[in-house]
This record gives C-alpha cells, sequence and structure tokens, in this order.
C-alpha cells in the first residue's frame, strides 16, 4: 500500500503546487481511504492507485466542471 500511496502523491503533487502542509493533509486522507478499500477487500495496487487520485481529485473540486470553469455556454 506505500507504494500505491508514494504514487498517488507523486502524481497528485504534479497536478498543482500545494503547499507542504495541504500534502500531508492529503496524504493523510487518501492513506484512510485506502485502508478503508483494501479492509473491503481491493488489493490491486494499480486499482488502488487510480481510485486514490480520484478521490483526492474528488475532494479538491477538479473533477466539478463548473470550479473547473465549464459554464455550459
Amino acid at each position: 500500500m506505500d507504494a500505491a500511496i508514494d504514487r498517488i502523491m507523486q502524481t497528485y503533487d504534479l497536478l498543482a503546487n500545494r503547499t507542504s502542509a495541504a500534502s500531508a493533509e492529503a496524504r493523510a486522507k487518501v492513506t484512510n481511504y485506502l485502508n478503508t478499500l483494501m479492509e473491503a477487500g481491493e488489493k490491486d495496487p494499480h486499482r488502488l492507485t487510480v481510485c486514490g487520485l480520484t478521490y483526492l481529485r474528488q475532494l479538491d473540486g477538479s473533477v466539478d466542471p463548473v470550479k473547473a470553469g465549464y459554464t455550459g455556454l
């Protein structure tokens, strides 16, 4: 799981500049989330990585079309 978390954080940090405090908070949140997934039975490190990145992007709102600037016009 540590390899998946490291891969998630490396990729997530490439998406935008964040403070070290924000990165530490994101790491803690994604660690808790991956622990939940692993307790539910998910063991594939690639799938855990994708799920973790998706989770962090949902938290920061980068998958929300309105927050991303899409107006529908």
